[in-house]
């Protein structure tokens, strides 16, 4: 069995503004160790066997990328590179070609290259036993055990018991009242955007339920230009592509939908507040990247160039750049994007 790790990178990562901008966004940044968030995502499946990985990014970011995967990959990666932004579901079509290029029967492992797992005991077991429920065929997707009844994820309904799950249906995020339903049910998981498959099961089931997109991404891929380190996908058959999440493309219409449970510490990082959810805390509740002078200051998130003085806070985010700098309340942290959309106007 080949595995290729397929790492998906093209986020702008605004709700992490202003430290994530468009030239450097979230996952090439060193959020959460002294790693970037795209090097832990590969580093995370050290120890499997695994062939060189394939980077789909956006073609601006495409030194970045070769620079900080292969500080830390041994295997020379293939850096594919988008145009423009199609959503998951063709991103992952280009993948898989390039996954049959090198191995026909290759299972691919679809990552995001911008989240956090603690535990990667746990998540390299996951992987291996959705490898193996793979190659029977199955689109296996890991459905994060949740721990509160939070309404900023999407959720998937599963069949019960244990081991491969039969996948039921994908819901939207929900309110509070109905993700308390959720958890009380105790078949509701969130959703963690990774995926386990074939890469020709995959291929399969989209020429079936997406046909345009499956022979345009073909094209794409087909015609696609190889420059030095990098593979450019083909503009002229990528633009005509019409964008779709992986979600709604394939894995809600599939009959060979399967999740596995995971329970490893996984964090989407899609705030300030997350961050510090899942950061190490002084006594008072407060994390400080940089030099802090706080005074009666609790629960709190500081990340600085110059050192900042907090008295008498609670519940606050300070963050600077180069350029700007953040302060917000940390139950207002996903307005964020706001802030990024009216600063780049």
């Amino acid at each position: 069995m080949t595995i290729i790790p397929v790492i998906l990178s093209g986020g702008s990562g605004t709700r992490l503004w202003p430290l994530s901008i468009a030239t450097t966004p979230k996952q090439f940044l060193p959020l959460t160790s002294e790693r970037t968030m795209i090097q832990e995502t590969l580093l995370r499946l050290e120890g499997l066997e695994t062939a060189s990985p394939i980077i789909i990014c956006n073609q601006a970011h495409r030194f970045i990328v070769a620079e900080q995967i292969t500080a830390v990959s041994g295997a020379k990666p293939y850096i594919m590179l988008e145009p423009l932004a199609r959503n998951t579901a063709p991103a992952i079509a280009v993948g898989a070609f390039q996954a049959m290029a090198q191995d026909k029967d290759a299972v691919m492992v679809v990552l995001p290259s911008d989240h956090v797992i603690s535990d990667k005991a746990a998540f390299q077991k996951a992987v291996i036993a959705a490898s193996e429920e793979a190659l029977k065929g199955s689109l296996v997707t890991f459905g994060i055990v949740p721990t509160m009844p939070h309404t900023g994820y999407g959720y998937i309904k599963s069949g019960e018991g244990e081991g491969a799950l039969t996948l039921e249906k994908f819901v939207e995020k929900p309110d509070l009242e109905t993700a308390k339903k959720y958890l009380a049910e105790g078949t509701y998981s969130w959703n963690s955007g990774m995926f386990v498959f074939k890469a020709e099961s995959f291929l399969n089931e989209l020429a079936s339920f997406e046909p345009e997109m499956a022979e345009l991404s073909k094209q794409a891929f087909e015609n696609a230009q190889v420059d030095s380190d990098f593979i450019r996908i083909d503009q002229a058959a990528f633009e005509k592509i019409k964008g779709n999440s992986i979600d709604y493309a394939v894995m809600e219409r599939t009959k060979k939908g399967k999740v596995i449970k995971l329970n490893a510490g996984w964090d989407d990082v899609g705030s300030w507040s997350a961050l510090w959810e899942i950061s190490q805390k002084d006594a008072d509740g407060n994390v400080s990247k940089g030099k802090s002078i706080l005074l009666d200051t609790k629960n709190s998130y500081f990340n600085t160039k110059k050192t900042v003085a907090a008295i008498g806070l609670e519940g606050i985010v300070v963050v600077e750049s180069e350029e700007a700098i953040l302060v917000s309340r940390m139950d207002k942290c996903q307005d964020v994007k706001k802030a990024a959309e009216a600063y780049n106007r």
